[in-house]
């Protein structure tokens, strides 16, 4: 993904109650948990310029998910042929124009989804789809977010550069400092939320920060995060726009702003007796 420009929010859309007033969305997700499953999961794949991978990816993901799964690829102002070969392998594509970085396109890949569960990977083959159901199965009562952590799993070579490895263990320690948590891999792109919950989430961020601010968010509110090791490959095609000066910059203030906001302004509130 690249630089961010400004885009739309995403909307939490919610249905009326008997009294023709807008429902509570504890009262919404109550709802959806002991009732609708007809889309059991969304998977959300931004993308930038992945022509080269992303077919694969797709195929991946429909083998290891059910026929009613959603999969869902946010073309993010591609040059290249990346939304035509989404959909030629089977993803449902939403398309942004001009290109405005990774927070924008999963704002709208969350606002465009349908699953109880959204799970969330890269689009150049480093996530492997077959570790999807190692998140899923991590997901239980009162948690919010499964996050895929390449720290305790594997990392093979090429997966990462050097100077990039060494920012994330830092803003990761930075984290745990300022959220008071043990989380070994803040920055990880390969997660599992609760549908509902990543609907609601009052996001902001436009590039690389995206991640941040929805564990940031996620803690504040109440739910659980936990952690699966994962494997994380190197890229199968293309190149990244992470800028390791600027994003790590805005990761960095990201991860202040929202120890700051107010936890009302975050998104829907943990249920966990409701659970």
């Amino acid at each position: 993904m690249s630089r961010a420009r400004a885009g739309a929010e995403p909307v939490c859309r919610r249905r009326n109650n008997d009294s023709g007033l807008p429902s509570h969305p504890a009262a919404k997700h109550k709802e959806r948990m002991s009732g609708d499953r007809s889309c059991p999961l969304t998977v959300v794949i931004a993308c930038h310029n992945e022509a080269g991978a992303i077919a694969d990816v797709v195929r991946r993901c429909r083998a290891v998910c059910e026929p009613a799964a959603q999969l869902l690829v946010v073309d993010d102002g591609s040059a290249d042929d990346t939304a035509r070969i989404a959909e030629q392998a089977g993803a449902e594509v939403v398309r942004l124009s001009p290109n405005g970085g990774k927070g924008r396109a999963l704002r709208a890949g969350f606002a465009a989804s349908r699953g109880a569960w959204v799970a969330t990977l890269d689009g150049d083959g480093q996530d492997l789809p077959e570790e999807l159901p190692l998140l899923r199965a991590a997901a239980g009562p009162g948690i919010g977010l499964v996050i895929g952590s390449r720290f305790r799993g594997r990392l093979e070579p090429g997966a990462i550069r050097p100077i990039n490895l060494a920012g994330n263990l830092g803003l990761t320690l930075l984290f745990d400092a300022l959220y008071g948590r043990a989380i070994s891999d803040s920055q990880a792109g390969f997660r599992l939320l609760d549908g509902d919950l990543a609907r609601s989430l009052a996001l902001r961020s436009s590039e690389y920060e995206i991640e941040t601010e929805v564990l940031a968010r996620v803690l504040r509110l109440g739910w659980r995060a936990v952690e699966v090791p994962v494997t994380r490959r190197p890229r199968a095609s293309g190149v990244t726009d992470f800028r390791t000066i600027a994003n790590g910059m805005r990761i960095l203030g990201t991860m202040v702003r929202c120890r700051m906001d107010r936890v009302a302004s975050c998104g829907l509130p943990a249920q966990p007796l409701d659970r």
